[in-house]
């Protein structure tokens, strides 16, 4: 873990820990989404899973271009007081940096997989 998740956090506001939480449980249904869609992806399973896991990370990518490739809740973040953005807490800042564009280009790859796969079957 982090030190950073651990000092800072005993100094956030409501808003900002709130915020925070939310952001986690974001990320973790867009992590779940991503795996879902390889798998389906690489196993030929459909259904209203899919859907679901596509609509999610359709929604992502539409934030990350609104927020010019950061995430959009980042501005929120700093204004509440919370200057660690949620990839820092696992990553070191560069590769945090990277995460990013190299998730929307797993995600991308994954969707053209499951284009090319599914008309297979």
């Amino acid at each position: 873990m982090n030190d950073k998740m651990i000092g800072p956090a005993s100094s956030l506001g409501r808003g900002a820990l709130a915020l925070r939480g939310v952001h986690v449980l974001i990320a973790v249904g867009e992590i779940a989404s991503l795996i879902y869609l390889w798998t389906c992806a690489l196993t030929g399973r459909r259904g209203r899973a899919l859907n679901a896991a596509l609509v999610v990370l359709s929604i992502e990518g539409a934030g990350l271009v609104a927020g010019r490739g950061d995430c959009p809740l980042g501005p929120l973040q700093q204004r509440l007081g919370d200057p660690v953005p949620l990839f820092e807490f696992v990553l070191r800042p560069r590769a945090a940096k990277l995460a990013v564009p190299a998730l929307a280009g797993f995600t991308c790859l994954g969707m053209v997989v499951l284009i090319v796969r599914g008309r297979r079957w």
